[in-house]
């Protein structure tokens, strides 16, 4: 509440900022207006009846044109807001007047009390930048011949992206090839194969290399792209590990003799983990989901350093797959650490094992009587920290929107991290009893909790704004990208457009009924001027003539 009520005065006070210099503005022009325009003198001892005696003298035509006037003023500036917004995301008069005058008027930057909102499990989080959106490599990417391909010759489309495609070609250059490969020819050919942009000319790179020797980065590329079923691919992954762990006993040896044996050995051993994944990512997609476990499990105590390959989120699926909750558990409380990268499925996993507690019994009627349980409070906790991370989940698990194939790069905290999460994830949402009805009733409150979502974060570091661009990048033209925040419109933008269609409407008015709108305006004026004459008179009355006289010289 407390948070809440101070992102309430953050926004009241930038809207005063911004009222207070539209109306400096308005005010400036209008004397202007007064003095160098209609030559009025101005004079301090001005009574009710020199008012009066202006306001009779002003024809109808006046106020037509002074509506007219204000309502093209006004529409002018409306639309370069609108393209100063369209092109910069944010006002050029609110950019203004809250950097100048904010400052004066005792605002705070908000800059400085970003880290003040976040929970000290997060507080290392809070330190990073705007850099957090970096593209990282799918987890639970699926196969190109054997799944995005059977949905491009059913439907016609292409899931995956160039840059998709292509960020994946530099993953494979980085991790399936090395300075020694010019050595031996069929590692000489796969280096050109992983960089070819046609695949049918990858393919026959393969086919090629294995004329010459069992070569495990080609049994690879063919698993990858020309195998159309997960059998056949599980296949040649089983023959590309005969042939890695070969290499890989061989570079083990001479990993020590130098640089570039050390070089050759490294890639060796991306190879081996890269095989053993995929094979368990196999045996997980045919059924066999124990042994699936066992292989991950094994992979993860044979090389604990390569946590680049977030094997662990392989894992988690297939123990949520097995209804192991209790060793779910155990694996989140290794890697939902403070020292760790968070992701969506770290935290959704999470919030589901909560909620699995107390789902199966929660109603939102009950618990508006008698008010949240400790179990309850938690999950709701859970589920708020999850959307905070990554609010375009809950739309997806909900099935608010629809499902495509997930890409194989993911932006954490984006459309397309939500979308692989959501893929492989929701049938466990929907296995536990009420698990879905609890993230319906609660996730949408996370948005109250957070004052200022674009500058400030609850329980993260702020969002980052640059998902959307990179989102776009990685998902299909078909797929409308989920957008969060979205860019509102300023709020000078709305009131200009509001000043603009009122100041219109008078205009259109004055035209119709002239008569009508100048006693209207005649009475408008005198009623606004009526307080100042009071105040003058009294001013009079207190202050000696010979003074007041001096000053009206003045």
């Amino acid at each position: 509440m407390a948070e809440a009520g101070a992102g309430f005065l953050e926004q009241l006070k930038s809207c005063m900022v911004w009222s207070w210099t539209y109306l400096w503005t308005v005010w400036f022009f209008l004397v202007l207006f007064l003095v160098y325009i209609l030559r009025v003198p101005l004079r301090i001892n001005a009574n009710l009846s020199t008012v009066s005696m202006f306001l009779n003298t002003l024809t109808p035509k006046f106020y037509v044109a002074l509506t007219g006037t204000s309502s093209l003023i006004s529409g002018l500036i409306l639309i370069f807001e609108w393209w100063y917004f369209r092109k910069y995301g944010t006002s050029f008069i609110e950019q203004v007047s809250v950097s100048h005058l904010r400052p004066l008027l005792g605002g705070v930057d908000n800059n400085t009390t970003s880290n003040s909102n976040t929970s000290n499990g997060d507080a290392d989080s809070s330190r990073q930048s705007v850099s957090e959106c970096k593209v990282w490599r799918n987890p639970l990417n699926l196969f190109r011949g054997a799944e995005y391909n059977r949905y491009t010759w059913v439907t016609g489309r292409e899931p995956l992206t160039y840059y998709d495609m292509n960020l994946s070609a530099q993953d494979h250059q980085t991790f399936f090839t090395c300075d020694t490969d010019h050595v031996r020819p069929a590692d000489a050919i796969m280096q050109k194969a992983w960089r070819e942009r046609n695949p049918q000319a990858r393919i026959s790179a393969a086919h090629e290399a294995l004329e010459l020797t069992e070569c495990a980065t080609a049994f690879i590329l063919l698993a990858e792209e020309e195998a159309t079923t997960i059998v056949e691919a599980e296949k040649l992954f089983k023959q590309a590990l005969k042939a890695g762990e070969g290499c890989y006993r061989r570079s083990q040896q001479l990993q020590h003799h130098g640089a570039q044996y050390e070089a050759q050995h490294r890639r060796d051993t991306n190879v081996l983990v890269y095989i053993k994944r995929r094979l368990a990512m196999c045996a997980r997609k045919l059924g066999r989901t124990r042994e699936a476990v066992k292989m991950m499990r094994d992979l993860m105590k044979e090389f604990p350093l390569l946590s680049m390959f977030n094997i662990h989120e392989n894992l988690l699926e297939a123990l949520l797959e097995l209804q192991a909750y209790a060793d779910v558990q155990a694996v989140l409380a290794k890697y939902d650490d403070i020292s760790l990268p968070k992701s969506a499925t770290i935290c959704y996993t999470a919030a589901l094992l909560k909620a699995r507690a107390v789902s199966d019994k929660f109603s939102p009627e009950a618990a508006s009587r008698r008010g949240l349980s400790t179990a309850e409070m938690n999950a709701v906790e859970a589920i708020h920290r999850a959307v905070e991370f990554n609010p375009h989940v809950p739309k997806y698990l909900l099935e608010m929107k629809s499902l495509i194939l997930p890409p194989e790069h993911i932006l954490k905290r984006g459309d397309s991290e939500a979308i692989a999460y959501a893929f492989f994830h929701l049938q466990h949402w929907k296995r536990v009893e009420g698990a879905l009805n609890l993230l319906h009733c609660t996730w949408e409150g996370t948005f109250r909790m957070i004052p200022y979502p674009l500058e400030k974060g609850h329980l993260f570091y702020p969002y980052p704004i640059c998902t959307e661009t990179a989102d776009r990048e990685l998902l299909p033209s078909f797929h409308e990208v989920s957008v969060y925040p979205k860019k509102e419109l300023p709020f000078f933008i709305l009131f200009t457009a509001g000043l603009c269609s009122f100041t219109a409407m008078l205009a259109l008015l004055t035209h119709q009924f002239p008569e009508l709108m100048g006693v209207f305006a005649k009475a408008f004026l005198s009623t606004l001027f009526a307080p100042l004459n009071f105040v003058m008179e009294k001013v009079e009355s207190i202050l000696p003539s010979s003074l007041w006289h001096q000053l009206t010289r003045i």
